[in-house]
Formats: structure tokens, sequence, C-alpha cells
């Protein structure tokens, strides 16, 4: 197979409490997703999301099936949501051209045989998606950040002022299990996701991005009464399980990219965890 993606195994969270940092790491971080030329990603069996990065740099790279769908192609049991992280570029599904902004994000449907991703003419290409099984088709679309469902959170007093763009979630188009947003800290707020939430209906993964060197932000996630931290870059993921909270606090502000598969839509469905509960 040209595109490597890798599979990750679920984890039970007693198992997790024993994890070294390395292990940790090694089992849910995603560091290096955006190699030229190529899609690279983790095949998770949290929810079976498939997280990951596409880097067109000299020539166009198709999304072509991977070993662990045993499908002809890759869309042909699944749906993917793509989110622009680079330079503006242009996708062509099924024939279909389609001109992608800065944080501009695609949702192309069930059953889409072809998909090409084309290097931009004006910068670097980063592409970060997700991808979920699908039951039936959905029409592809794109939505901007004016297209989404916005809401504004927190305080600067509380260090997490930021602004949600709901971007492929049910609010805005039909998917069948696929929900990805993005979510920017305003200058001076650090904190995301607070308080801090559990979801056993359905797993997360995390992108992180607009993170200048040599800030990083830590990642919390476990559960609440048993935490543990990952420290992250630019342009790196992680996969939280449904028993895990997501958190996370940064040497600056930068934006991130949430994206979710599991039993509902209901995006308010969480379970929440006090500042003062967690351990």
């Amino acid at each position: 197979m040209t595109n490597p993606v890798l599979t990750r195994y679920s984890t039970h969270p007693e198992d997790f409490k024993k994890y070294p940092t390395q292990e940790i790491r090694e089992k849910f971080l995603l560091e290096n997703i955006f190699k030229p030329n190529q899609l690279t990603g983790v095949y998770t069996l949290e929810d079976r999301l498939i997280v990951g990065g596409i880097h067109p740099t000299d020539h166009s790279v198709k999304l072509e099936t991977i070993d662990q769908l045993k499908a002809e192609y890759f869309l042909e049991r699944r749906e993917i949501g793509i989110i622009n992280v680079g330079a503006p570029t242009q996708i062509t599904a099924d024939g279909v051209d389609y001109d992608l902004g800065h944080k501009e994000a695609l949702y192309i449907g069930q059953g889409t045989k072809e998909v090409v991703f084309h290097p931009s003419t004006s910068g670097a290409t980063y592409l970060y998606f997700n991808s979920a099984p699908a039951h039936r088709n959905y029409p592809t679309k794109k939505i901007t950040t004016k297209e989404a469902d916005v809401v504004t959170l927190g305080s600067l007093e509380n260090s997490n002022h930021r602004t949600i763009y709901k971007l492929l979630v049910n609010s805005v188009l039909d998917t069948c299990q696929l929900q990805m947003g993005m979510t920017e800290l305003k200058p001076g707020s650090v904190w995301n996701t607070m308080p801090s939430h559990t979801h056993d209906r359905r797993m997360e993964a995390y992108f992180y991005f607009d993170l200048d060197e040599p800030n990083a932000v830590a990642h919390f996630m476990g559960q609440p009464n048993e935490t543990r931290v990952i420290w992250m870059k630019n342009h790196q993921a992680i996969i939280s399980p449904p028993w895990s909270i997501h958190s996370g606090a940064g040497t600056s502000n930068y934006t991130f990219i949430w994206g979710m598969a599991g039993e509902n839509m209901d995006y308010g469905d969480m379970d929440v965890v006090k500042a003062n509960e967690l351990k």
C-alpha cells in the first residue's frame, strides 16, 4: 500500500493507569501526520475512526483504499471530513472540483469513488481529515466558517475565551455519524474544553495547530479520577477514548480541530466534570 495508515487498538481504562509516558504517546499520539506527497494516519478501533493528514507538495495525492478496509475504494463504506489548515487548495471528488480555503471544511459522502487532493499554488498544503464508517450516502458539501454553527464561550478571566465553529455537524449538514469542528482560542486564553467532560456514547480526536515554536500544549486525558498529560506540538493529533476526558492548556493561544464518531449525533451529550473534581 502506498498510503501508510497504522492500526491502533482500543485500550481499557484500568490498563491505561499503568502506562508510562512513552507508552501513552505511542498508543494515542499522532506525531508526524504530514509527509510530502502522502496520506498518512491511524485507523483506531475506537469507533473505527481514521485520523490523519494529507500533504501534497509537488503532485496530487489520491485517496486510495487501505488494507484495513478490505474495500474496493476508500469511501465504499465510509464518509470523510477534511479541514484545510494550510494554504488555499483544491480537492476533486468524482470529477467535481472544490476550492478549499484556509480553515474551510469539505464533507465527502459514502460511495464517492475517486478523490484527489491537489497541491496549493500559493503555499504549503496541509489537509487534516477524519473518516468514519457510514451506512448511506449524503451529498459532498463545502462548509466555510461563515456557514458554520458558531458559538463563543468562556472568558479572558478564566483563560478560556474561545470561538467554536461547528463545521461538519448535523445542525449544518447531514452526515452518518462523523462530526467535526474547530475551536479558536482568543489571545490571552489557553484552556480548551473547560469544564472537562466525557461522553461514553462516542470517542473523539483532537488536532492542534496555529501553535508557533517553541510553544506547546499540555493535553490532559484519562478517567476524571486518574488523569495523565501528554505534551503536544503544532500539527499533532491525539485519540481520546470514550472514557477519557480531553482538555488542554497551551503556553500560548492556539486552534484545535475536534472530530467525533460513535453512538449518537447530539453535540451536547456529555458528562461534565468540574475542575475541582479532577484528580
